[in-house]
């Protein structure tokens, strides 16, 4: 059975989670190929108990799952451990997880200079969450980071960081004024960590072939989104990895031959957290409502999002990058209520009309929504389980994103609940 890969289409917060837990049930192994604690996904389970899940794969959820910290993934080693300690105390098995001993570490030096460099950059910052997400990734890039691998051998670990620490240190005090790090406090600290990670770490890399090569089904999630992608999104206002598809191949070490599948999040609007263009952002009544309604705020930060209508030239380009085969369109149900649902189509540039992703980051800075209008809907959808049980308005809204997109849509979400979905087409 080959792989399936669950990418967000937009700025992230589309409702991967829920869609990773609605498939998990059919899949043995779900794993999360990049990014870090700075990503998190909601899941509202049949019973109504609601988990935030940042770090792990959303598959920990599910039973008989096995779920796996891949290799593109950079880990907090103190935040993974309460997280699955949060998980047990609320009766989830945790001891099937898989932990990469190729992924990379978050170290003190990452949360701090992460912080410190967001601040000075002021105005011009990115809106990172400050958990040292991207100076990590920069160290794995550089060939100065420290990997899980090394919290099983002490002396690598030392010889590592003391000659990491000798230049971060320089930087943290000479350049920011801030307190050097103790090389020896870091250490300990560490090789405690290890003691609890040790039965996790494994070669995933392995595991996940051989798990493809004796049939069984394996789903890779990312953790952020499409316009989020290190060289595909909106740079510099982008994560430090790709959530992309084909991040999905390098970030598992699974061939892109051996995946058959690629589900593409869409929300019914649009939504972003952090600093960067946003074309169809609305700082109106529609804004609030959305923002309200939909309850757009940060899952890992509690930030609030950003809110705008549904962007098909986003949507298109998504799909092409990713090379998408089904979209699943979230959160239908906020939409209930409007008269009017825009869409945007286009985006124009001085006098030009873009209706694909503009070349350079200036046009897209300076785009300007072209819209079209769709008559709207006031029935709660929440309880439709069937296309046709859907408003003939919100039904046509659907197909007008299907069509504009290039994508099917087969799964159309019309609530929180792992239950509230329209199936439409069967993407297994």
């Amino acid at each position: 059975m080959p792989a399936i890969t669950v990418v967000g289409t937009q700025w992230g917060d589309e409702g991967k989670g829920k869609v990773t837990d609605l498939l998990g049930a059919e899949m043995d192994y779900v794993v999360r190929y990049q990014g870090g604690n700075n990503a998190g996904h909601t899941v509202v389970t049949p019973d109504g108990t609601k988990y935030a899940i940042h770090l792990v794969p959303v598959g920990i959820l599910t039973p008989g799952v096995t779920p796996v910290i891949a290799n593109g993934v950079v880990v907090d080693p103190k935040f993974l451990i309460s997280e699955l300690d949060e998980l047990t105390a609320g009766g989830v098995d945790v001891s099937n997880l898989k932990l990469s001993a190729d992924a990379h570490l978050i170290m003190p030096h990452h949360r701090a200079l992460d912080r410190v460099v967001e601040r000075y950059l002021g105005k011009s910052r990115i809106g990172t969450t400050g958990r040292g997400i991207g100076p990590t990734y920069a160290d794995k890039v550089a060939r100065m980071g420290i990997r899980v691998q090394d919290l099983l051998d002490p002396g690598i670990l030392r010889d590592k960081l003391n000659m990491v620490l000798r230049e971060k240190n320089q930087i943290l005090v000479k350049v920011y004024n801030r307190k050097a790090i103790d090389a020896e406090e870091v250490v300990d600290e560490y090789l405690g960590y290890a003691e609890r990670l040790k039965p996790y770490i494994a070669d995933t890399r392995l595991v996940l072939n051989k798990a493809i090569e004796d049939g069984k089904n394996v789903l890779l999630e990312g953790g952020q989104a499409t316009m989020l992608d290190v060289d595909h999104g909106t740079y510099p206002f982008v994560t430090s990895s790709n959530p992309t598809s084909g991040g999905s191949a390098v970030g598992s070490g699974i061939a892109p031959n051996k995946i058959s599948t690629v589900i593409g999040i869409i929300k019914a609007y649009t939504t972003r957290v952090g600093s960067g263009p946003f074309p169809t952002e609305l700082f109106d009544e529609h804004g609030e409502f959305l923002l309200k309604k939909g309850g757009e705020y940060g899952v890992t930060t509690g930030r609030r999002r950003r809110c705008g209508w549904f962007d098909a030239v986003l949507g298109r380009y998504a799909v092409r990058v990713n090379g998408i085969t089904d979209l699943v369109v979230t959160k239908l149900d906020v939409l209930s209520e409007l008269e009017r649902v825009p869409i945007c189509v286009g985006y124009e540039v001085d006098g030009t009309v873009y209706e694909d992703m503009p070349m350079t980051q200036t046009d897209v800075h300076h785009a300007k929504p072209v819209y079209e209008y769709h008559e709207g809907w006031f029935e709660d959808v929440s309880h439709c389980r069937k296309f046709d049980e859907l408003p003939k308005n919100a039904q046509s809204y659907i197909e007008r994103l299907e069509e504009l997109c290039g994508a099917r849509v087969s799964v159309v979400g019309v609530g929180p609940g792992r239950e509230e979905n329209v199936v439409r087409h069967d993407i297994m």
